[in-house]
């Protein structure tokens, strides 16, 4: 199964994230529902491998984190793909990312190594950002390039499958991790 874990949008800052998703006129809105933050990919997996992670995650405590917007940032190069908003890299999400990847490691899943770049997904712009959007895309962001929020802190982890079809992406929670309330940051 395809999937991945990771973090769901703490409530108090999903009125940012929609009037941010409400604020350019193009693309394609992510549902309020797959609004989340992601840990750690970990593609196609079988069953028994996400038993041995389950297990892994289920048996040790989670360090608490909290969210906090830190501006926009675009993936895609020149065709921009997708719109995000960039999370601080606070020193407790570091914290519980490494948590959730040495419980991967413990679980027999091999991840290519790469930057971890905190960011919530807002828009999709399918194979790319057209040049007649582009104007608008661009005065849209930059009227927004500099959000900021207080940060919220962040309950639980989930483990979540994930299904492609053609209207997007289909999210299925497997589990839920609590955190620790009590390592988070201040």
């Amino acid at each position: 199964m395809r999937c991945f874990l990771g973090l769901p949008v703490p409530e108090p800052l999903l009125p940012l994230m929609l009037g941010l998703q409400e604020a350019v006129p193009v693309g394609r809105p992510v549902p309020e529902e797959n609004l989340h933050l992601t840990l750690a990919f970990l593609d196609d997996q079988p069953e028994a491998v996400l038993d041995e992670l389950h297990m892994a995650l289920d048996g040790s405590p989670l360090p608490g984190c909290e969210m906090a917007v830190a501006g926009l940032t675009a993936f895609g190069g020149r065709r921009v793909k997708l719109l995000a908003a960039e999370v601080a890299r606070a020193p407790g999400l570091v914290a519980l990312r490494r948590a959730a990847l040495k419980a991967v490691t413990a679980a027999g899943i091999e991840l290519p190594r790469e930057r971890f770049r905190p960011h919530v997904t807002l828009l999709r712009f399918g194979a790319g950002l057209g040049p007649a959007d582009r104007a608008r895309f661009e005065e849209a962001v930059a009227h927004h390039a500099g959000v900021r929020s207080d940060p919220a802190p962040v309950e639980v982890m989930r483990l979540v499958g994930s299904v492609l079809t053609p209207a997007g992406a289909v999210y299925e929670t497997l589990a839920e991790y609590r955190l620790d309330a009590g390592s988070g940051e201040d």
